[in-house]
């Protein structure tokens, strides 16, 4: 490991190893800037140059395909890039989506309990899934053929020593934006990271007292964000094997936590009823209010946009810039008769097509919705249904937008309220077929 470690020892945020790990950084950085006199500009510079540079072969390699013009190609990806960082890049594709036919939905069984989390990786050809068997990745599925590639077997509590897998219920996963690292987080407080190329374990960070119940990589980076049932966010850096800090806020569990390019984080507060966006560098909180029960899930769409789901089965819609909702959808999913009482379906999972208008919701309601956001996400728009039984406990659209994966199970991701037996714990792949090419 790039720290000097054994590359599968623990990792601890306590106190001393924080110490040690800040004073061996100030060194490291002291001595860097010894090596290189260089200032902010020339850094600045250096660094435009670099990404220009990159540009130009990737545009270039496409022109070669689609055969245009690399610098209309330059141009085109350079205006998208400042609007994506400015959270105002909007593909229009909802209207273009088609609901599939029930026969075109592939079932990847391999879970022998329910599948609490998984994540596809960002060349679209890998899913990554886990269970509350506490085994890891049980499955790295193929997309294209459906094949298990990789299986880490979970153990009993207290075994973890015998396992190189999870010896607990495996709640969250996170994939770095390169594909390089896959990272797990269980109900015993460990945070594991994986090569995911060989699914051989790396690491392991400790320093969570409770539960790990939220993963992110931030884009672009090795930088790692979690969030725990102990209510609070912690960083590490993946590729030096390194804890950074810990910020705190939250009056309840966290259940969920999501990040892109910029040095911050959001989390769903469970019962403390808030959704919270984390700046990093600032150590600073937003709060924002608007559900009536506990938040479960959150996902952000862009850099300025997210959405939430509660169990009080409504579905909301943020600016990062207001503290209330920009649009809410109450009883997302109908209502059920629990025991003579109507309640609503809970929300149990919302995923996001990246810089688009296009959304995802599960529940145990027997169905996925497809969502459409109106201009300046002031509408939610019910598109259509995508039947499936069970509780949805994880959804992912893929990169490309041309699938939808499904992390079904016969029970919640973080309980067992229900359980539904006619379910079964598997992995779905959705395709969504598009009527044309969608606007920009």
């Amino acid at each position: 490991a790039a720290a000097g470690r054994p590359a599968d020892e623990e990792v601890s945020s306590d106190s001393e190893t924080e110490s040690l790990l800040l004073g061996r950084r100030r060194r490291e950085a002291a001595a860097a800037e010894e090596e290189v006199e260089e200032t902010p500009q020339e850094k600045k510079l250096r660094l435009a140059k670099q990404y220009l540079e990159e540009l130009r072969q990737l545009e270039e390699e496409r022109a070669e395909e689609e055969e245009t013009q690399p610098a209309d190609l330059i141009g085109d990806r350079l205006k998208e890039d400042v609007l994506e960082q400015k959270g105002r890049l909007q593909r229009l594709v909802a209207k273009d989506v088609q609901p599939p036919g029930p026969a075109s939905i592939r079932v990847l069984r391999g879970h022998q309990l329910p599948v609490t989390c998984l994540v596809i990786s960002p060349d679209d050809r890998f899913i990554f899934s886990a269970s509350k068997d506490g085994s890891l990745i049980k499955c790295k599925w193929e997309v294209d053929s459906g094949k298990r590639l990789c299986v880490v077997p979970g153990g009993r509590k207290g075994t973890e020593e015998q396992h190189m897998g999870h010896a607990s219920h495996i709640l969250c996963m996170a994939i770095s934006s390169d594909g390089k690292y896959l990272a797990t987080g269980d109900r015993n407080k460990l945070i594991m990271i994986w090569d995911t190329a060989t699914c051989k374990r790396l690491h392991i960070f400790t320093g969570h007292r409770d539960a790990v119940s939220g993963l992110s990589f931030r884009k672009g980076t090795h930088q790692l964000y979690s969030a725990s049932h102990d209510r609070c966010v912690k960083v590490w850096n993946v590729a030096e094997n390194a804890y950074v800090e810990t910020l705190f806020g939250h009056q309840d569990i966290i259940t969920g936590l999501d990040s892109l390019s910029r040095e911050c984080c959001v989390t769903a507060g469970g019962r403390d009823g808030t959704v919270r966006l984390w700046k990093i560098p600032e150590e600073t909180q937003l709060v924002f209010s608007g559900h009536q029960g506990s938040i479960d899930c959150i996902q952000l769409i862009n850099e300025e946009h997210m959405v939430s789901g509660a169990d009080d089965g409504s579905l909301a819609l943020w600016g990062l810039t207001k503290k209330k909702p920009l649009a809410l959808a109450q009883q997302a999913h109908g209502v059920q008769d629990a025991q003579g009482l109507e309640q609503p379906y809970w929300i149990s999972a919302v995923a996001a097509l990246r810089n688009s208008d296009l959304l995802a919701t599960g529940s145990h309601s027997a169905s996925v919705k497809l969502w459409k956001c109106g201009e300046g996400f002031r509408k939610l728009e019910h598109l259509w249904d995508i039947p499936l039984v069970g509780f949805v406990n994880s959804l992912k659209f893929s990169s490309s937008g041309d699938f939808l994966v499904a992390g079904i199970g016969q029970e919640h991701r973080l309980g067992r309220w229900w359980r539904i037996k006619e379910a079964k714990n598997s992995i779905c792949i959705i395709p969504l077929k598009q009527r044309a090419t969608a606007s920009g």
